[in-house]
């Protein structure tokens, strides 16, 4: 049993500041995720994309904004469960919550923020009959662990930043890398495209294009892959490889949440915006893009905020009876769990003569 102060579902920037701001309380955090990596969205979409409305940062790229905000909640020791889905959710006779992932982890806390963005990600799945046949076979949807594919034969399909990110990657990995995209141009950041036309003019990676992949071969495990080429509609071959991993993308949806008993509205929380973002249910809470109340506005920035008022209300339902005065960081300082102290530098005290 994994037990902490505020147990946060998601790992997104809402999240991942909620832990700085509860921090900031003396509260501890630790976060659920479905995907294999902190970030959300910023890291599985679009992390080579710039965002313009964050505070003080007239340009910063998705990525780089999950590491900033990594870098500033480290102190605060966050735990995080990565890879698995919040499935179930259990009210104990304490009043604390016992939630469960979908591989049996359980954690306990008495108070949860759902920061869940739009939802759950799963997987957009390519329209092959025999697919689920293969999924953890050969067939996956998301790479978590990279060695699994080391010394292996490996065909992608996809032409965004992940597909070409992925191939990249795995030319220094597996045997063999293709890549396969139903369109000749792709859909990612220009670094990327450029690394794999060097990629495949220097033998690295096999590229097809326009084609897709229209069967899975083998028995127990991936064999192989069918391939048909766009322009020839009665053209199709074989490729043997040990693994296939369909990149296109995520589908946002609320999941097992959605059973939870809270208040939908149109596959969103609806939460009290007029104190703390609290659910219908006392002690769970929803912050940023997987909330809604009149006149929400889907963006970081107001996660943010969401996040702070939370952590308030967070820290008088676990500590009843507690008076806690707010002092600016600027006066009091960070002091982090593990020890380190961030605090602006002391006046120098000297007389005028």
């Amino acid at each position: 049993m994994i037990t902490t102060d505020i147990l946060i579902i998601g790992a997104g920037p809402t999240g991942l500041f909620t832990v700085f701001e509860a921090g900031l309380l003396k509260l501890k955090c630790h976060l659920i995720d479905a995907l294999p990596q902190p970030g959300g969205q910023c890291t599985e979409l679009y992390p080579k994309k710039p965002i313009y409305d964050i505070p003080a940062y007239p340009e910063i790229l998705a990525g780089d904004l999950t590491d900033r905000l990594m870098e500033q909640c480290k102190q605060f020791e966050p735990g995080f469960t990565l890879g698995e889905r919040a499935d179930t959710i259990e009210k104990q006779e304490d009043g604390s919550f016992i939630v469960t992932t979908n591989k049996g982890t359980k954690h306990q806390a008495p108070v949860v923020a759902i920061a869940g963005g739009l939802g759950s990600f799963e997987p957009r799945k390519p329209l092959i009959h025999n697919i689920t046949d293969f999924e953890d076979k050969g067939v996956e949807y998301m790479i978590k662990e990279p060695e699994v594919y080391r010394g292996k034969n490996v065909v992608i399909a996809g032409g965004g930043d992940s597909a070409l990110d992925w191939s990249i990657f795995l030319s220094d990995v597996a045997k063999s890398v293709t890549l396969i995209h139903r369109r000749n141009e792709f859909r990612g950041h220009l670094d990327s495209v450029e690394k794999v036309q060097e990629l495949k003019n220097n033998g690295k990676i096999n590229l097809i294009t326009p084609a897709e992949v229209v069967g899975i071969l083998g028995d127990k495990k991936v064999k192989g892959v069918v391939v048909k080429q766009a322009q020839h509609i009665e053209k199709e071959f074989e490729i043997e490889c040990d693994h296939f991993i369909p990149l296109f993308g995520l589908s946002p949806k609320l999941g097992p949440i959605a059973n939870w008993g809270l208040e939908i509205e149109k596959n969103a929380i609806k939460v009290d915006n007029s104190l703390d973002y609290q659910t219908n249910i006392p002690g769970i809470f929803a912050i940023g893009d997987v909330n809604t109340y009149p006149g929400k506005l889907k963006l970081i920035l107001c996660g943010f905020h969401e996040a702070t008022l939370m952590c308030q209300s967070a820290y008088k339902i676990i500590n009843p009876g507690k008076r806690y005065v707010l002092k600016y960081t600027t006066v009091a300082g960070v002091n982090g769990f593990d020890g380190t102290r961030k605090e602006a530098p002391k006046a120098v005290v000297k007389a005028i003569e």
